[in-house]
Parts: structure tokens; sequence; C-alpha cells
């Protein structure tokens, strides 16, 4: 059978966990490899937990039941009998599910809430209303979660609104402010110091954990933002 996945290195990752590295850059293909091994890995004795990121895997154990050196020889032979078909057909799933289901999500772009768009808008020269089109035309993939519980990052917008985040941090980013860094958008899930660009807010709870699901967004997830208006915005916090 020949092997499909492509990794760089399996590492031990503190005491309890392993970290699984693929090629070190940010692409929808690698990721859907992440997710497609995170799939393949379900079951196996040992595992407690594994948290999808942009080009790895990490892979949480319970020491009471393996080790890392017998989990990484596991997971070697366990990846080793997975055909190329198998994994691909993993991948084909994840894929499939994903572009099933894309979370729509409000967003105001009033200039209460862009707070730096014209920051930006100077930073690549373009103007506030380009910025915001490309943003809603752009359909948006999450790569994985981090910063913060709900905090999802996502990518990707077209090169030419890539930005730089702010020099200098806010010491206070209101929650459910939606941020530019690089060519990536974010959205605050609570209140806290942040650097990103702010160039809008969405009424939505990003991460609630009276809900099923906490965070409203995971690894692998698709997302559109629409516009909404400054009263609407309002009216669903009134709700």
């Amino acid at each position: 059978m020949q092997a499909f996945f492509v990794m760089i290195s399996i590492t031990p990752f503190g005491d309890t966990a392993l970290l699984i590295n693929f090629e070190q850059r940010i692409d929808r293909d690698i990721h859907h490899q992440v997710l497609a091994m995170q799939d393949a890995l379900m079951g196996i004795t040992g595992i407690r937990y594994m948290i999808p990121a942009y080009c790895s895997l990490t892979v949480a154990f319970d020491l009471q039941v393996t080790s890392a050196p017998v989990l990484h020889a596991v997971i070697r032979h366990h990846i080793s009998q997975l055909s190329k078909t198998d994994a691909q057909e993993h991948i084909l799933q994840l894929v499939t599910r994903n572009s099933q289901h894309i979370h729509s999500i409000p967003i105001c772009y009033h200039n209460d809430f862009a707070l730096d768009i014209k920051a930006v808008s100077l930073q690549i020269g373009k103007t506030p209303d380009e910025i915001i089109k490309a943003h809603l035309d752009s359909e948006f993939y999450v790569y994985m979660l981090g910063f913060m519980p709900g905090f999802a990052y996502m990518g990707d917008m077209p090169e030419e609104f890539s930005c730089h985040r702010k020099s200098t941090p806010r010491t206070r980013v209101p929650a459910g402010s939606v941020g530019l860094s690089g060519r990536q958008t974010g959205i605050y899930p609570f209140e806290t110091p942040g650097g990103w660009q702010l160039i809008g807010r969405t009424p939505v709870k990003m991460f609630d954990p009276s809900r099923e699901n906490a965070a409203l967004l995971h690894a692998g997830d698709m997302v559109r933002f629409k516009r909404i208006s400054l009263s609407d915005f309002q009216n669903h916090w009134v709700k």
C-alpha cells in the first residue's frame, strides 16, 4: 500500500502529548491532511484528545494507559496501514461535509466599530469600501482555534488585502470585534487586549459555555459574512 500522509516529524510535546508536524506553511490542502489525520487516529487506545492547528496535530494521551514511545510507534504503524485511497476518502468526506454547511455571520462595518479601516486603507492602498467588499466576497476557512476559547483563525483574504497587525496592541478590544491580520480575519469572543486591525463587529456570541458546542466555529468550517446595519446590530443585542 502507498502511504499518503507525508509528515515531517512526530515529537514529544510536554509529558503527555505528541506533536505531529506536516509541511510548515499555511495551505488548505495541508490542513485537510491534518484533519484527515485526526479522523484516522480517532479511537486509538490512550488518546485523550487532539488539537488541529495550521500544519500540525497535537495528540494528548493518558500516561496511565500508554507512553510517548508506545503511542509514537502505534501512530506510525496505523498510518502505514492506510492506503492512499483510504486517506483521500477521509479528506473527501471532510471537504464535502464542510462545504454542505457554511456559517453565515452578520457583521456591522459602521465607523463606530471599524476603528482601523482607514489605517488599513492607507497601508494597502485600497479604499474602505473595497476592503469591506473583499471581506464580504471571501469565503473563509477556519484553520484553527487559539489565543482564547472560540477565537477562530480564518483565511484567506486576497493577497492584495494583506495587512500588518497594529504596531501597538490595544489594551481593550470589545467582544465581537472583527479584525484583520495578514490575509486572515478573526473575531474576538471576549473583551481582551489585541493587535488585529478592527474593521467591524458582530452581535453573535462566538463562545458560549451554555451551548452544547460552546465554540461556534471549529477547524475545517467554512464562513461567509453578511453586512448588517447599526440598528440591526443593536436590535440583535436587545434580543
